[in-house]
Parts: C-alpha cells; sequence; structure tokens
C-alpha cells in the first residue's frame, strides 16, 4: 500500500525512556503478528493497520478481490490475540434479527427467552458486508458507535474489545447495495488489500503443498501470543503518547483541506480527525513510541480519509479518485518541521 503523502521516512530513533504501557504495546505488536505471520504470507502493512485498529479501538473495512486472505488475516489476529471470533455471511435476504438476536418462547419455562445474535462477540467479521440491504446494514451502525444494541426494549453492552472488520468485493456489482455514508464514517480504516508479491505467491503454494489448511489454524500454529488483559493495556498506552501542538494542527489541517478542495463534494467530517489522530497515537505506541511524527499522520491520512470522501462531478469527469484528490490535499498542506 503505497501511503498518500509520499514515502515514508524510517522511524526516528527514540530518545526518551518508553513508558511501561508503550513499551508492552510494541511486544504486543511483535508477539501477535508473529503468531499471524504463520497462516497468512505477506500482507504485513495489511495486518499492521488492522492490530492499530483494534487498539485504537475502532472499525476497519477491508476492500479486495476473493481469495487475498482477508477472512484468514480476521481470524488469525483474532486467534493471536485470544479474542473470541465471529462470523456473517451477509447475503440479500440477511435480517437485522440475525445479526442482534431476537426472542424466541421457551416451551420449558412457558416464557420469552432472549437468543443472542453473532454480534455477541469480540472480534466480528462481516464477510461481503454490501450484500445485505441497508436495514440489515443499520443494525450495525448502533454497535459499531456505542458498543451496545438496544434488542427487545433492552440496552444490551458488548464486549469492550468488540471489533468489526468487514470485507467487501471491488469488482462485483450486480447484487450489492452501496455502504451509506453514515456507516462508512463508522469504520477507522478502509484497507486496500492487494494481490501477494510473486515471491509471497510462490510461498503459499509451497505450504498449501506441505499441508496447510487456512481452515485450521491450529494445525498451523497459529497460537493466542497475547491475552485480553494485555490488549486493554495497550489500549492505555494511547494515553501516554503525546502529540505536539503543531503536529496536533496538522491532524485538523488535513481533514479541513478536504472540505476545501474543488475536486471533493463532501469532505470528511470532525469525527475522521479524531480517528485520525486516535490512529496515529495508536500506531506510535505498536512501534514502540511516546510520541506522534508527521509521518504517522501522512501514512495513516489514506487508510483513515479517502473512504470518507465524496468527489466532485468534474472530478469524476476527469477519471479522479479520492485517493488522487486526498493526495493533492496532502500535499497542499505544510508539514510541521
Amino acid at each position: 500500500m503505497t501511503p498518500i503523502g509520499g514515502p515514508i521516512a524510517p522511524p526516528p530513533e527514540i530518545s526518551a525512556p518508553r513508558s511501561t504501557a508503550v513499551t508492552l504495546a510494541a511486544r504486543l505488536r511483535e508477539a501477535s503478528l508473529t503468531e499471524v505471520r504463520k497462516a497468512v504470507v505477506g500482507q504485513d502493512e495489511a495486518l499492521e493497520l488492522m492490530l492499530c485498529g483494534l487498539i485504537a479501538g475502532g472499525h476497519v473495512l477491508l476492500e479486495g478481490v476473493p481469495g487475498v486472505a482477508k477472512t484468514l488475516m480476521a481470524k488469525a489476529l483474532a486467534r493471536s490475540v485470544s479474542a473470541e471470533f465471529k462470523r456473517i455471511q451477509f447475503t440479500p435476504d440477511l435480517m437485522p434479527s440475525d445479526i442482534l438476536g431476537t426472542s424466541i418462547f421457551d416451551l420449558k419455562s412457558q416464557s420469552f427467552v432472549l437468543v443472542r445474535g453473532p454480534i455477541f462477540t469480540d472480534l466480528l467479521l462481516t464477510d461481503e458486508i454490501n450484500r445485505a440491504p441497508a436495514k440489515t446494514q443499520s443494525a450495525l451502525l448502533e454497535a459499531m458507535q456505542e458498543r451496545a444494541v438496544s434488542l427487545e426494549g433492552k440496552h444490551i453492552q458488548l464486549s469492550p474489545l468488540f471489533t468489526v472488520f468487514a470485507t467487501q468485493n471491488p469488482v462485483e456489482s450486480e447484487g450489492t447495495y452501496p455502504l451509506p455514508e453514515a456507516q462508512l464514517d463508522r469504520f477507522l480504516f478502509k484497507i486496500d488489500v492487494g494481490y501477494p508479491s510473486d515471491e509471497e505467491e510462490e510461498a503459499i503454494l509451497v505450504l498449501v503443498n506441505k499441508g496447510f489448511d487456512s481452515g485450521d489454524l491450529q494445525r498451523a500454529g497459529v497460537q493466542a501470543a497475547v491475552t485480553q488483559e494485555e490488549v486493554k493495556q495497550a489500549r492505555l498506552a494511547m494515553a501516554e503518547v503525546r502529540i505536539e501542538p503543531p503536529v496536533l494542527s496538522y491532524v485538523r489541517k488535513l481533514v479541513a483541506g478536504t472540505r476545501r478542495s474543488p475536486r471533493i463534494r463532501l469532505g470528511a467530517g470532525p469525527r475522521a480527525a479524531v480517528h485520525l489522530l486516535l490512529a496515529s497515537k495508536a500506531l506510535a505506541a505498536l512501534r514502540g513510541r511516546s510520541f506522534v511524527t508527521p509521518d504517522d499522520i501522512r501514512y495513516l491520512a489514506g487508510p483513515v480519509l479517502k473512504h470518507r470522501l465524496l468527489l466532485s462531478p468534474d472530478a469524476e469527469l476527469d477519471g479522479a479518485t479520492p485517493a488522487d484528490a486526498l493526495r493533492e490535499v496532502v500535499a497542499s498542506v505544510e508539514v510541521p518541521r
């Protein structure tokens, strides 16, 4: 994945002592990704962003053609961080109750019993999310924003680790329903998952030839490398990551720049600025730093912002993409020194 803001400089050397929480976050990153790589070949940037989303408390939209390991990455990541994992295959006939749950009459107790749906988990994979109608997609909105659902007149809290990993196919449009802007804005990241390199694809074939089965992560040797409590502690590390006022202002200027661009009809809102700030702090912690750099923000600008932008009619006629328009915005904003 090419960063929107151009090439990224190597992370600066750490000149100040790291806090215990930041050290834990960096150790979590290494331990988790080491386990995931036992099953997933390549996709290093996508995996780091998925872990970053989990630590930042955000949701992730994975877009890629079939067969590039989107589901496998989510399953392996959940296993590596000791998280409960559930998967929903979105289809045109899927109903909100299939996600949230419903009440059924229990003959034994002669009363209605609430049967919870698959949304009650830690990591939820919504496969091909754009295949369900808007009514069903909207069932996720409250859960994604508040980590709670309203069901049968009750307000029920979800797991503190609740995170949605959604997938969609960018090629096939028949039988799909585009995600509404309100739902897209709930996703911290949209990650483009591409094809593996020639070397990576050959390594995949070697693994399969040796008997690797993507449906059996235990046989692949993927283990729980960290506990849920350690994930929660890593989230606390974000509070210890500092961001200097000029860098904080840089976040605001980038997001505001998307609203002023003549090539963008609908720019990113305040939630996007908050997401960019939180993601940059999470990324810094995972990389073992107690401070955010402008390079962190430029690196994350694409995954955080481009799915929230609607192009102007003129830009669409010119064949531009949201990434193109965002690249122009990033280039126009002065980087703090």
